[in-house]
């Protein structure tokens, strides 16, 4: 089988570099350097195949990345970007000399922390909603006299409040945080419980005070919210290197 070289990350530096048998796809492929002037790409030999985007697999490749980044400030490069040959990861780094340049200055010292936090009984949350708003307490005590397209009303304000709501407390916790933060993404929320689904772009610098700010609302709100925090990890919500060899 033809075999090409898998990418994982761009760091600065061109000295050459192994970071051992960690390579992805359990062949025990060794993960080393490809440089150019001022820059390096972090690879792996591989066969000129598609992964299947399976956990194990992007684990692996997240794996790598992260055993860079003790060392690097990292660009990731997305999931599954196989080069044919050393040589056109030379012609990648070239051609993208200077945006490369620019964004390992905009990601130095600097490690992304992620925060999920969840409401630990919606019961609670839905009976405040219904104590807090008259027209809902009233609705709600005429339930068994409803017929269906009334009951769908209620349950359509009721959601409607919900998320103002899930809108106003997540404002509440983040604003704890943006001030130690560089940027923050926004990720998806999924299911009633999830209030919050943040990356924090944080420097190095920092990290103590953000640490201790989470300490903070995990006192303050701990009784009513579950969180979940995660980091140093590498900036994957902030740099994500797409390549289009043709």
């Amino acid at each position: 089988m033809v075999e090409g070289k898998y990418l994982y990350c761009i760091i600065g530096g061109d000295e050459g570099r192994n970071f051992g048998p960690i390579g992805i796809g359990d062949r025990g492929d060794m993960v080393y350097t490809i440089g150019y002037k001022n820059l390096s790409c972090v690879v792996s030999n591989t066969p000129m195949t598609k992964y299947v985007l399976s956990r194990e697999n992007l684990m692996a490749h997240e794996r790598v990345i992260e055993k860079v980044m003790k060392d690097y400030t990292v660009l990731p490069v997305r999931y599954c970007t196989i080069a044919t040959s050393a040589e056109e990861v030379r012609n990648l780094l070239r051609k993208r000399y200077l945006e490369f340049k620019g964004l390992l200055k905009d990601m130095d010292n600097k490690v992304e922390l992620g925060l999920k936090a969840f409401w630990k009984d919606i019961n609670i949350i839905f009976q405040e909603i219904i104590d807090e708003n008259r027209e809902i307490k009233k609705l709600k005590e005429k339930t068994s006299k409803q017929n269906y397209a009334q009951k769908l009303g209620l349950g359509k304000r009721v959601k409607s409040l919900l998320e103002e709501k899930k809108e106003k407390e997540r404002k509440q916790i983040i604003n704890v945080l943006k001030g130690c933060a560089v940027d923050v993404r926004e990720g998806k929320l999924v299911g009633d419980n999830m209030i919050i689904n943040t990356a924090f772009l944080v420097d190095r610098s920092r990290e103590r005070e953000f640490d201790n700010h989470i300490e903070d609302l995990e006192n303050t709100w701990g009784e009513r919210v579950r969180f979940k925090y995660v980091g140093p990890v590498p900036p994957f919500n902030f740099v994500n290197i797409v390549v289009k060899w043709r």
